[in-house]
């Protein structure tokens, strides 16, 4: 059952992708890995950054969330030092009537705003709450160091 909703979700990014995301099997044999790419959104400290992701997907998926996790470093309240997201769609609102295009749209929002009151890496979110120009400027030295194609 999964692999037939995995290879469904799959056609159907490939038929009509959303903006600035994308995502598909690492190999075609293994549907259950794959890569993901969100591009920074506009007038954040991301922009112009192309970030990867690791999405591994359950034997239970749809029913359980799949395992996301940036592969590219970012800096960012709700992203720790090992990729991993907090985002509740995540974990406990995760819902089979989600799909991997909008868990890659919600992640991009993530980028676009932040929320500081439920980190992942606490640092990040005081100077995020405290001092938003050092984190804007930490944010994008990070985007242009980690998360730059050219």
């Amino acid at each position: 059952m999964a692999l037939k909703r995995i290879t469904k979700e799959f056609k159907e990014l490939q038929k009509d992708t959303p903006p600035n995301v994308s995502a598909g099997p690492i190999d075609e044999r293994d549907m259950f890995n794959w890569r993901g790419t969100i591009i920074g959104p506009e007038g954040t400290p991301y922009q112009g950054g192309v970030f990867f992701l690791s999405i591994t997907f359950p034997a239970d998926y749809p029913f359980k969330p799949p395992r996301v996790t940036f592969t590219t470093k970012v800096f960012h309240p709700n992203v720790n030092d090992g990729g991993g997201i907090c985002l509740d769609i995540l974990r406990d609102q995760w819902t089979p009537a989600l799909s991997i295009g909008k868990l890659l749209l919600s992640i991009s929002s993530l980028l676009t705003d932040p929320n500081p009151d439920h980190p992942l890496a606490p640092e990040v979110a005081r100077l995020y709450k405290s001092d938003r120009a050092a984190f804007d400027r930490t944010a994008t030295e990070w985007t242009q160091r980690y998360a730059s194609v050219a």
